[in-house]
């Protein structure tokens, strides 16, 4: 028995479904502690400046990195083992914490060093997202792969609303420190389920050589040549190369969106900051439901499908809201809400896509590209809205986007490659 017992604990050790259960849930926790600091690092800012352009430099900060990095932190990914590039990078972000904490122990908190220490977080998370994002292709068989990426997407959204709330709690009472120390634990919590779920993915990878033998000159080259694979890797399939540049366009329109919902419910709505929350809620419930929704359904069988609906909802409901009258604000807390259930249809099968066509050798340098291109459409859209929105009105600019998407929708559908690429290459469980 005691034998037959030490069987079935091996074997639950070994499967998958453990392995995943204990990184993720690491990373709820890394998640839950790092929106808590994140949050109360913003209101440090705003409140010891009461700046906007402040703010928006912190927004700077917190996105430069992966667009500038993304691309070569992929190449990174690919070339190291995945735990160690995953524990790596979290205990890099909880020592950029700590920095702080020695710093705000000594004198007051400057807020250069806030920003330093968002810039230098998003520089590990530059490295830890691809990483993530590659290890599930790598553990799990592959028709189970779009309802994990449900799986992922509750975890984010959930572990930001748990930390924005437990953030609003701690900060007025005790300040910064107890959430750096929290973000800190929660880096080595999350450390310790990547070495708990044992994960063996990349360990044989020859770390040495990137270009090792050409001397540093020549590994930059390397890393370049290589960092370019990514690209040319993903020309490869013309359907997903399509979806990153619908992507583009979708991010282009909805960053300026996402900054614009308070002016949305403060100006045009009459509403007050206490309704501003209500409908960041009702975006962030409607990101879980639809994660849970996914997580369990898996979306359409055609992934693509999952894709193009999912848009066309984002953008119905986009347009509804900017053709709302002032008095239609619980009209727009629906929609806010239809906005954030789509959010994981939309994200969640292009991840499965990528994850279930592209060589595993090139997910990290296929992922960093991903999210660098991505990233870059956020300037490129606020910088257009600040140009425009004043000038139109934020509720003509609400209309405007969503027609936009709406468009967009039917334009990626009607291209060949898209629709193809997202029929399913395995057969669906019974259970589906």
């Amino acid at each position: 028995m005691a034998a037959t017992g030490a069987s079935q604990s091996g074997s639950l050790r070994s499967s998958w479904q453990f392995k995943l259960a204990c990184v993720w849930g690491g990373e709820l926790v890394s998640v839950l502690t790092s929106s808590i600091l994140q949050m109360g690092f913003i209101w440090h800012i705003a409140l010891s400046t009461n700046s906007a352009a402040m703010l928006s430099l912190a927004s700077l900060a917190g996105f430069l990195p992966l667009a500038l990095f993304g691309t070569f932190a992929g190449t990174v990914v690919d070339r190291h083992p995945l735990k160690r590039v995953l524990i790596g990078a979290d205990l890099f972000i909880a020592a950029v914490s700590a920095v702080v904490a020695l710093v705000s122990a000594v004198t007051p908190l400057p807020v250069w060093v806030v920003i330093c220490a968002l810039f230098f977080r998003a520089v590990g998370s530059a490295f830890y997202t691809p990483a993530s994002l590659a290890l599930t292709p790598h553990v799990a068989p592959p028709e189970h792969l779009v309802r994990l990426s449900g799986v992922t997407q509750g975890v984010q959204s959930g572990g930001y609303i748990l930390g924005t709330a437990v953030a609003a709690a701690i900060y007025p009472l005790w300040g910064l420190t107890p959430m750096i120390a929290l973000d800190v634990l929660g880096a080595l919590v999350a450390s310790a389920a990547v070495l708990v779920a044992r994960i063996d993915v990349g360990d044989l990878r020859e770390e040495g050589a990137l270009g090792a033998s050409e001397g540093f000159i020549g590994g930059l080259r390397a890393l370049f040549r290589e960092s370019l694979d990514g690209l040319r890797v993903l020309r490869g399939f013309s359907g997903l190369y399509a979806l990153l540049w619908c992507g583009f366009a979708f991010s282009l329109v909805f960053s300026p969106i996402a900054a614009l919902f308070p002016l949305m419910t403060l100006g045009h709505f009459g509403g007050t900051t206490t309704d501003a929350a209500m409908v960041e809620i009702a975006f962030s419930v409607g990101m879980v439901a639809g994660s849970a929704l996914l997580a369990a359904t898996g979306g359409f069988k055609n992934r693509s499908i999952s894709i193009v609906a999912a848009t066309a909802l984002f953008g119905l409901a986009t347009l509804v809201s900017g053709l709302l009258a002032p008095g239609g604000f619980a009209v727009f807390i629906v929609m806010s809400f239809l906005m954030g259930l789509s959010s994981p249809f939309y994200s969640g099968p292009q991840t499965a896509l990528m994850q279930e066509k592209v060589p595993p050798e090139y997910l990290g340098r296929v992922f960093g590209l991903y999210g660098a291109i991505m990233s870059w459409a956020m300037p490129v859209g606020l910088v257009a809205s600040t140009l425009l929105a004043d000038s139109v009105g934020v509720p003509l600019w609400f209309a405007g986007s969503g027609l936009l998407m709406v468009v967009l929708a039917a334009v990626t559908w009607l291209i060949p490659s898209v629709r193809e690429v997202g029929r399913p290459l395995v057969q669906d469980d019974p259970g589906r």
